[in-house]
Order: C-alpha cells, then structure tokens, then sequence
C-alpha cells in the first residue's frame, strides 16, 4: 500500500519539491531526536540509537546540533535551516517522497534521512523512531491498539525502504 502511494506521489513530486522542502525544515526544528529523556535507561538507548544520528547529519550539515531534555525547543544554530535546505535539494525526487513520508511516520526529519542514505535500515529506523515507547511496553506491559499501530509504521519503513531500493525512478 505504501509502495503504491509513494509511486503515485512520485509523480507530483517536481511540482510539489521546494514546499516539501520548507515544510521539512521548519519540522525538522521539533525533531523528536532533538528532546532527550533524564531516565538513565531510556538515555542509554538514545544514545544508541539516536546519537550516532545526530552525529552523522551533523557532519552532513556541517554545524552541532543541540538537543534538549525539557519540552523547549533548543535553539540551533542560524545556519541549521539554510544547510538542511541545501541538503535536502540534493535529494532526487524519489529520495524526496521516501524521506517525506519516513519524516512524518518517524516524527523525525534526521531519522528519515538517515533512512534514505542508507545510514539506518528500516528496522533501525524504527527502533529509533519508538525508542520510548517500545520502553514504555517492556516496563509496563503492551496495549494491543498501540502494538498494532507500531506493526503498521514498521511495515511501512520496511515499504519505504523497498521503495528506495527498486530502480523505478
């Protein structure tokens, strides 16, 4: 289904490219990689999944990104918009779309990039992207709606990858 759907906006994507853009980067403020817990078992997961995240789009972008452990925004650096654009331009159409839909699933504009450049796999991606709430279900038990909707955007990363990977262009 998602293959289907990233085909088909596939199309438009050229049309629509520069406000998908700018829609990214003023998400890409409130990334959810960007708000770090205090628990200590919760930060040493982030620092496993997200940190080496964080490490390489900092390099990509060239600028040190900060993060936060309370619910206010951190204020980045004045370049951190015009380098995301920059970046983000670079990608091709198909690359846009597939980063686009991860950004929005993942709740995360570095996650999805990651995704797209091959840094992360899908499941990696998915492990980063529901870090707390997968901690959430190991400490205090699964909720059957919340497992189901987690199967749902795990097999649509594994879709985007698929996506990434077919030489449909």
């Amino acid at each position: 289904m998602v293959g289907e759907e990233l085909k088909a906006a596939l199309k438009d994507a050229s049309l629509n490219k520069q406000e998908i853009i700018d829609k990214m980067c003023e998400f890409a403020q409130t990334d959810v990689l960007l708000f770090w817990n205090d628990n200590p078992e919760l930060v040493e997961r982030q620092n496993k999944f997200w940190f080496p995240v964080l490490r390489w789009i900092g390099q990509e972008l060239n600028i040190q990104l900060k993060t936060s452990t309370s619910i206010d925004v951190p204020d980045q650096e004045e370049k951190f918009g015009v380098a995301l654009k920059r970046y983000l331009e670079k990608f091709s159409d198909k690359e846009l779309i597939a980063f686009y839909k991860a950004a929005l699933d993942m709740r995360s504009v570095m996650l999805a990039a990651a995704l797209v450049k091959g840094k992360i796999d899908a499941e990696q991606a998915f492990q980063a992207a529901y870090l707390e709430e997968l901690w959430q279900a190991e400490k205090w038990g699964k909720v059957e709606d919340a497992e189901k909707s987690r199967e749902r955007a795990k097999a649509d990363l594994i879709e985007i990858e698929k996506f990434l990977k077919t030489d449909a262009a």
